[in-house]
C-alpha cells in the first residue's frame, strides 16, 4: 500500500481548489496554495485557482512562470481579472461545456466570441491546461512528498454527481493528457460529506444519526446539484448510502452574474449610449465581484463598477455604476429563492425555433422549484429500506448540508431552509436542521483527499453505486416500410446502483453486432426507475422517464470479417472505476483469443 498522501482536486466552473490528505483521521487534509499570476508580472500562491485561460495579444509580452518563461497565456487570477478589459480572450465556465451533451465537446469552442487573433481551444483542453498547471505547480507545493512527481500520487478528482458517464470520461482524459494515470472520480457532494466528516470526527453523531436523510445543497458557479445521502443502521454500525442525485441544472452564481450586469446595463445606458456585445461580457465579471462583496461583507453597502468607453467620443473614457447591497439582496433572493410551494415544478417557457450555439442553461431560475422537483421525482428513493419509508408523496430531509460559494451568503441560506421549512410544516413534520461546520470553498477538494484515504483504511465510506439505470437502444428486425424506423426498444445494461469497478455482468439474451461499417448507439438514462434489471426490455410506448443521451458514432473494426458482417456476440457491461459505463461485445464464436470490442459511453469504440 502506498504511503505517500492523496490528492483531490476540485475542477470547478468558478474556481479549481487542490488538497492533500496525509492519514484517514479528522484534521489530516489541508487544501495546497497554487501559485499564479495574479498580475502581468505577480506570482501568488492562492487556495482558489480560477477556472480561466487568457490568451494575451502579441504586444502584451510574456506571461512567464517559474516552469515556463516562454509561456504566452495565463491560467487563475490574472486571467479572471483580465476578463473585465479582453473578454473575448479569456476562456471561462469551461466545465459547463465538458457536460453539454449536445456540442462535439473536443471541438474548439471557447471562448464563444474569441478575438481574432487567438485560435479557440475546446472544453476538454481547457481542462487539461488547469490540471496540468496544477502539475507543474505541485514541485512548489511545500508537500513533504513534492519531490515524487504528481503522477505518481493517488488523486481524486471530483465531478458533479449529475456528470453523464460521457462527461466523466472527458475529465479523466483531460487528466491523462496532464500525466494522470492513477486518478479516480468522486461525486461532489459526496466529496462534500466526506468533508464535512473529516472535520467533525467522532463528533458527527451529535449531529448524525440512524434514519437521518441528508439533502446536500450545492450550488457553484454553473450548477446546481440536490444529493440525497440517507443515514442507516447495520448490525450496530452506522452506514451511509446515497440513495437520489439530482438533474445536471445549468444553473448558479453565473447567472446571479448575469441578472445583475442587466441592472448595472440599465444603469449605464440610462446616462448614456448603449453597450455593445463587448462591454457587457466585460460587466460580467465585474457584476461577479461586487456581488460576493456584497453578500459577504457587512460593512459594504455599495460597490462602484467601472468599464472602458468604446467608440470615438468615449474611447479613452469610464463608464461608472454602482450595486447596492439592498438592491443585491432584492434581485438574487427573490430571483433564485423565490418562496414555492412543495408541489410547484419549474417553469417552461416557449422557445424560439432558431438559437446559438450554446450552453442548455435552466428555463427557470428558481432554485427552489428546482429543488421541489428534485424531493417529488425522488419520493421512491428510500425504497424498501428498512423503516425509512416516506409516505409523503416526495423526500423528506431531516438535515441539510450546505455547499458551493452561493451560501457564503447568510440571507441565501436562510430563503432555502425558510422554504424547505415550510414544506416540512405543511406536511406535519419538524423542521430540518442544519449539519454545521461546513467549508464552502474548499470542502470539494479536501472531500476527495479524504475519501482516498478512507479506501486504504476501514473508515465510514458512503455506498450507492451509480445515480442512475443506463440504457442501449436495440433495434428489432423488421421489414422496410416507408416512412417508418424499426421499433427500438430500450435495453437495461446498467441498473439503478450498479457498483463502480465490480467485474462485468453478462446478460443472458444472444444479441448481434454490426461490424466494418458505420454504425450508431443510442443511449438512455434515468434517475427515478429503480426496478429495472440488467437486461430489462423497455419498448418505446413504456419509456417514461427515460432521457436520450448523445449518441456514438462508430466503426467498429471487422478485421477477419466482411464490411457490414453481422456477429452474432454476448454484452458484458460494468461501470469502470472513474464511471464510465463499458459494453463488451463478446462473440460466440472468436476468430482469435479473447476477441471482444469495447464501447464506452464515450465518442470512442474500439476493438481489443
Amino acid at each position: 500500500m502506498s504511503t505517500l498522501p492523496t490528492i483531490g482536486i476540485d475542477l470547478g466552473t468558478t474556481h479549481t481548489v487542490m488538497a492533500v490528505c496525509t492519514e484517514p483521521k479528522s484534521g489530516s487534509s489541508r487544501v495546497l496554495e497554487i501559485p499564479q499570476l495574479v498580475s502581468e508580472h505577480t506570482l501568488e500562491a492562492r487556495a482558489l485557482f480560477p477556472s480561466c485561460v487568457y490568451f494575451a495579444p502579441p504586444g502584451e509580452g510574456k506571461l512567464a512562470l517559474p516552469w515556463d518563461p516562454d509561456r504566452t497565456y495565463a491560467l487563475g487570477e490574472y486571467a479572471r481579472r483580465r476578463a473585465i478589459e479582453a473578454p473575448g480572450r479569456v476562456v471561462s465556465s469551461s466545465k459547463s461545456w465538458l457536460s453539454h451533451p449536445g456540442v462535439d465537446r473536443r471541438s474548439p469552442l471557447l471562448p464563444t466570441h474569441p478575438a481574432e487573433d487567438i485560435e479557440p481551444i475546446s472544453p476538454v483542453e481547457a481542462a487539461f491546461r488547469i490540471i496540468d498547471h496544477l502539475v507543474e505547480a505541485w514541485p512548489s507545493s511545500g508537500v513533504e512528498s513534492a519531490d515524487v512527481p504528481l503522477a505518481e500520487h493517488e488523486v481524486v478528482i471530483a465531478v458533479p454527481a449529475s456528470f453523464d458517464a460521457a462527461a466523466r470520461d472527458l475529465t479523466v482524459e483531460a487528466a491523462m493528457a496532464a500525466g494522470l494515470d492513477n486518478i479516480s472520480l468522486l461525486e461532489e457532494p459526496q466529496a462534500a460529506m466526506y468533508a464535512w466528516l473529516e472535520h467533525m470526527g467522532d463528533d458527527f453523531r451529535q449531529h448524525l444519526a440512524p434514519g437521518d436523510l441528508v439533502l446536500v445543497v450545492d450550488v457553484g458557479g454553473g450548477t446546481t446539484d440536490f444529493s440525497a445521502i440517507v443515514a442507516l443502521e447495520r448490525e450496530g454500525n452506522l452506514e451511509l448510502q446515497r440513495v437520489a442525485v439530482g438533474d445536471h441544472i445549468l444553473l448558479g452564481g453565473d447567472n446571479m452574474d448575469l441578472l445583475l450586469a442587466h441592472h448595472l446595463r440599465g444603469q449605464l445606458e440610462a446616462e448614456g449610449p448603449p453597450l455593445d456585445s463587448w462591454q457587457f461580457l466585460a460587466l460580467l465579471p465585474a457584476a461577479r465581484d461586487a456581488k460576493e462583496s456584497l453578500l459577504t461583507r457587512a460593512d459594504l453597502d455599495s460597490v462602484p463598477v467601472s468599464i472602458a468607453g468604446r467608440g470615438a467620443q468615449l474611447l479613452g473614457q469610464v463608464r461608472r455604476a454602482a450595486l447596492e447591497r439592498q438592491q443585491v439582496q432584492k434581485l438574487v433572493a427573490e430571483g433564485f429563492f423565490p418562496e414555492t410551494s412543495a408541489t410547484e415544478s419549474p417553469k417552461r417557457r416557449t422557445r424560439t425555433g432558431l438559437t446559438e450555439v450554446g450552453l442548455p442553461y435552466a428555463t427557470d431560475p428558481a432554485i427552489t422549484r428546482h429543488l421541489a422537483a428534485f424531493l417529488l421525482r425522488q419520493a421512491d428513493a428510500l425504497g424498501d429500506l428498512p423503516g425509512l419509508s416516506q409516505d409523503r408523496g416526495r423526500l423528506c430531509p431531516s438535515r441539510v448540508l450546505f455547499n458551493g460559494g452561493v451560501f457564503k451568503s447568510s440571507l441565501l441560506r436562510d430563503r432555502l431552509l425558510s422554504t424547505l421549512g415550510a414544506w416540512h410544516k405543511d406536511a406535519g413534520i419538524p423542521e430540518a436542521r442544519v449539519l454545521p461546520g461546513e467549508d464552502l470553498d474548499h470542502a470539494v477538494a479536501k472531500g476527495a483527499a479524504y475519501f482516498a484515504q478512507l479506501r486504504r483504511s476501514d473508515g465510514l465510506r458512503i455506498r450507492g453505486g451509480t445515480a442512475r439505470a443506463y440504457y442501449v437502444g436495440l433495434e428489432s428486425p423488421a421489414p422496410a416500410v416507408p416512412g417508418f424506423e424499426p421499433p427500438l426498444e430500450a435495453l437495461c445494461v446498467a441498473p439503478f446502483g450498479m457498483q463502480e469497478g465490480a467485474p462485468p455482468s453478462q446478460l443472458d439474451d444472444p444479441l448481434a453486432l454490426v461490424v466494418g461499417e458505420p454504425v450508431s448507439f443510442r443511449f438512455f438514462g434515468t434517475s427515478v426507475r429503480r426496478d429495472d434489471g440488467l437486461g430489462k426490455r423497455i419498448p418505446e410506448p413504456e419509456r417514461a422517464g427515460l432521457e436520450e443521451l448523445s449518441p456514438i458514432e462508430v466503426t467498429l473494426p471487422a478485421e477477419g470479417r466482411e464490411q457490414g458482417h453481422v456477429v452474432p456476440v454476448h454484452l458484458a457491461t460494468s461501470i469502470t472505476a472513474v464511471g464510465t459505463l463499458l459494453l463488451e461485445a463478446v462473440p460466440t464464436e472468436p476468430l482469435v483469443p479473447n476477441e471482444r470490442w469495447k464501447i464506452e459511453l464515450n465518442v470512442r469504440g474500439d476493438r481489443s
